[in-house]
């Protein structure tokens, strides 16, 4: 069934809790992309992942190699303040913009935690991808029954499939972190998921997971 919402930019009006951005600054960076889209590509927040200045998530130029990817495999076209994401949404777990330097404190993580949440499942992705140590814990914590079995030493879970419940989730090492080959193999296991019926993964992920 296909989402009630073609709204590229906070799709389902998501209202931060609370605000503690600079005068003038954009209170968060809401979701944005193709809410109908199988992957989900999720972020730890706008302060590690950028993209305050024109509201798209993963605007930092650390996670430059990271667009490159997106459009390699053509999940991203147009300009890059405002690109065109195809069967791809991307979100912060953390979307509440902070003065500089700052980070969200554990309260703040656990006040967004259902909106994040909710979106996750509003958008029914079927591979969840997150980005870096924290949303790959989130994500593994929430999506997944594995998490206490598994390190989370990102080098090694990069490029990776993880069966959760009802999800495939890949995790991607922080990119300003890549090694020669992990971009390589990022691209590579995107296009091997792509090549094949990967919308049979809620089945499957909901009985290995």
């Amino acid at each position: 069934m296909q989402n009630v919402t073609d709204r590229t930019s906070n799709p389902f009006g998501m209202r931060p809790p609370f605000d503690r951005s600079p005068p003038g600054d954009r209170a968060a960076v809401f979701g944005y992309g193709d809410a109908n889209a199988d992957f989900h590509l999720i972020g730890d927040h706008p302060g590690v992942h950028g993209g305050a200045d024109a509201g798209v998530p993963f605007g930092a130029p650390e996670v430059e190699p990271l667009r490159a990817v997106l459009r390699e495999v053509g999940f991203e076209s147009g300009p890059r303040d405002e690109p065109v994401f195809e069967n791809l949404f991307a979100s912060y777990v953390h979307m509440c913009t902070l003065p500089a330097g700052e980070t969200p404190t554990d309260r703040e993580y656990d006040d967004l935690e259902r909106y994040f949440d909710a979106e996750l499942r509003a958008i029914n992705a079927h591979i969840l991808m997150p980005v870096g140590e924290r949303a790959t814990d989130r994500v593994l914590e929430g999506y997944t029954t594995q998490r206490d079995r598994i390190d989370l030493e990102m080098s090694a879970l990069h490029a990776t499939e993880i069966r959760g419940r009802g999800f495939l989730v890949v995790p991607i090492r922080e990119p300003g972190e890549w090694e020669d080959t992990e971009r390589e193999a990022l691209v590579a296991r995107l296009e091997a998921i792509l090549g094949r019926d990967y919308r049979q993964t809620k089945g499957v992920a909901t009985l290995v997971g």
